[in-house]
């Protein structure tokens, strides 16, 4: 008897153990990590342990950062292909801030913004065109530029009102990105963006009503570009939705250099950029589905993709980490930092 209650015992061990790991590995509906960031209070020499794992190593040639702020290299390969991207992750818990730097018209590089703010994290931002932005810039919550508000296509013909993405500190305090959009001086936020398609009948305006479930967006500090690329731990990259399509070559199967800013569950923000266009022999960029899956696997809950191409770029203490595939920094309205 107690031969037999003793395998009964170590089978029922082991059908529990089974089912516990079964149970995390579908936390999320298995898009994000199930694992926390390790915290630095407890785990001071290996912080990071999660992205390490992964190939990432810690960047200390940039000089020094705050406790709360790290630098990583990514591993020479990432999505298959030849990378040299940069991740910068901030406990924003442990006193870090995020900024967001430019006006509604006016160019700088980096490293103007960088001399003027003197943040030791530096990196590009939202859209722009002609000197003016195109993306959100909200600081301490006055909004100095909105999202573009209107897209046209079929020679001019078919007028089309885009909710796009932005990411920014809410007046709760949380790190978020939403979909959003601007009517008569009231920023709704909307859970899924409207459904819009190039050649399809364009939707109406949106509004309090329309798209289904708006609130009225409250952000202290908030930047604004797109597609969203992650949002509530899921894969959304509406890059459709959001009429991202042109004829400007980044579309989202294009390898390019890419920008992307993102939270995860546990409170770490993560800027990150990555190379293109053979600046670098063989390292031609990434797609945004490729990005999206790195920022997955860096645990990011929410994502979301800012300015690319020439403009990728990414300063560590006044410091360019990838070569800007314009072969120089290029002249942007806005950025992004943190301190």
């Amino acid at each position: 008897m107690k031969k037999q209650f003793l395998i009964f015992f170590i089978v029922f061990v082991i059908i529990m153990l089974v089912s516990t790991v079964s149970s995390c590995s579908k936390e999320n509906g298995g898009n994000t990590p199930a694992w926390e960031w390790d915290d630095p209070e407890t785990d001071t020499s290996n912080p990071d342990s999660a992205i390490i794992s992964q190939g990432w190593m810690l960047q200390k040639s940039f000089g020094d950062l705050p406790s709360y702020i790290r630098a990583y290299k990514s591993p020479a390969t990432l999505q298959g292909k030849s990378t040299i991207a940069y991740i910068v992750v901030a406990d924003m818990s442990k006193g870090a801030v995020f900024s967001v730097l430019g006006e509604a018209k006016g160019y700088k590089t980096l490293s103007e913004f960088y001399n003027v703010d003197k943040a030791p994290i530096v990196m590009n931002g939202g859209y722009f065109w002609d000197g003016s932005s195109l993306s959100m810039l909200c600081r301490e919550g006055k909004v100095f530029s909105l999202n573009n508000q209107i897209e046209y296509r079929s020679n001019a013909t078919m007028l089309y009102y885009p909710t796009r993405g932005a990411f920014g500190l809410m007046d709760d305090g949380s790190y978020k990105v939403n979909w959003i959009y601007t009517n008569k001086n009231v920023t709704y936020a909307y859970p899924s963006p409207a459904k819009n398609k190039s050649g399809t009948s364009p939707l109406q305006m949106p509004s309090a009503s329309f798209p289904e479930g708006a609130t009225v967006w409250k952000a202290k500090t908030a930047i604004g570009a797109g597609p969203v690329l992650i949002k509530d731990g899921k894969y959304v990259n509406s890059y459709t939705e959001e009429l991202f399509d042109s004829d400007s070559g980044i579309g989202p199967e294009s390898n390019n250099p890419r920008t992307a800013v993102g939270i995860t569950k546990s409170g770490i923000l993560i800027f990150f950029v990555c190379e293109g266009r053979n600046m670098t022999q063989g390292v031609l960029g990434i797609t945004l589905n490729e990005e999206t899956k790195i920022l997955q696997s860096l645990g990011c809950a929410e994502a979301l993709n800012l300015d690319g191409g020439g403009s990728s770029c990414l300063l560590i203490n006044g410091k360019e980490t990838i070569k800007p595939s314009d072969g120089k920094q290029r002249s942007v309205v806005t950025a992004v930092s943190l301190k």
